[in-house]
């Protein structure tokens, strides 16, 4: 029963940061980025182009949601069922954050950015767009667009995904020149994406982190229920003897991630408050539950 509203709690969790990512790469991108017509990569770029060259009559909402559907469909029928409802959901949920903020709402009347240098712009447009994805992309969050393009393209030829879309946010940006007809603002869109790519590792990178934890305690069996039950990770106990007490002990062994640690230390200080604990950084983590070996 624990496990099951562990669980539970868990995806709720999980969509709300989704939610919350992309509220923040749609809120860059309405306040910093589409005002001063700064273009960027992915189907959000190419529903800012056809924003502009429609005379700001097509809602970048409605665009984005009619090419992510045109792409998932394809996808769908060249890739088979390779896509979740995180996909679907992620798809709905930009559309939908587009036309709240640009349409409904009209944030950029309320919070204006003219007074910014179009540089500065970018960087904060791009910061925060990378930091929204970055969120979402950690919960197991996907917008679909030119993921989907890369997908298809890996699979009938020998090129990395990674490749793919870079390729293809550098040609959106590109065309974004006949709509601005500025070299320009072609330069601030590609700083965006170099500013987005980079805040997007940092927030991908930062959740992932995993840590070694140690306990030596004369309450390890206790301990190590606790955080089983509890949080879900695995324990090793190690067999042990103390140097100077030439006495036997269990050392707990734990390996969890960032989300975790706050968890598994709150159960050591209820259990033992006098624990001695080790806490290191560790630089990968590899195996059931923790990252996927890539050789």
């Amino acid at each position: 029963m624990k496990k099951s509203t562990r669980k539970r709690n868990h995806t709720i969790m999980s969509y709300i940061i989704i939610t919350l990512g992309i509220m923040l790469y749609v809120f860059a991108w309405s306040v910093f980025l589409v005002p001063k017509e700064i273009g960027g990569g992915g189907v959000t770029g190419m529903s800012s182009i056809i924003y502009f060259l429609s005379g700001k009559v097509i809602p970048i909402g409605i665009s984005n949601l009619i090419i992510n559907c045109i792409f998932f469909l394809i996808g769908l029928k060249l890739l088979g069922a390779k896509f979740g409802v995180n996909t679907i959901y992620g798809i709905f949920a930009m559309a939908g954050m587009f036309i709240l903020f640009q349409q409904v709402l009209k944030i950029q009347d309320h919070i204006d950015a003219s007074s910014f240098e179009p540089f500065m712009c970018a960087v904060i447009g791009g910061g925060l767009a990378g930091a929204g994805v970055g969120l979402a992309f950690s919960r197991g969050g996907n917008t679909g667009g030119t993921d989907i393009v890369a997908l298809i393209v890996t699979k009938y030829y020998n090129v990395s995904p990674g490749k793919v879309i870079l390729f293809l946010d550098i040609f959106i940006i590109g065309c974004s020149y006949f709509v601005s007809h500025s070299i320009e603002k072609v330069v601030y869109g590609y700083v965006q994406l170099g500013v987005m790519a980079y805040a997007l590792d940092l927030v991908v990178e930062g959740s992932r982190q995993s840590y070694q934890i140690m306990v030596f305690s004369k309450h390890t069996q206790k301990i190590a229920e606790k955080v089983a039950n509890q949080v879900g990770r695995g324990v090793t106990l190690l067999n042990a003897s103390g140097w100077y007490s030439k006495a036997q002990q269990e050392v707990l062994l734990v390996l969890a991630r960032k989300t975790d640690r706050s968890a598994i230390l709150e159960i050591i200080h209820e259990e033992d408050p006098q624990a001695f604990i080790s806490i290191a950084k560790a630089q990968g983590v590899y195996g059931q539950n923790f990252d996927k070996l890539k050789i």
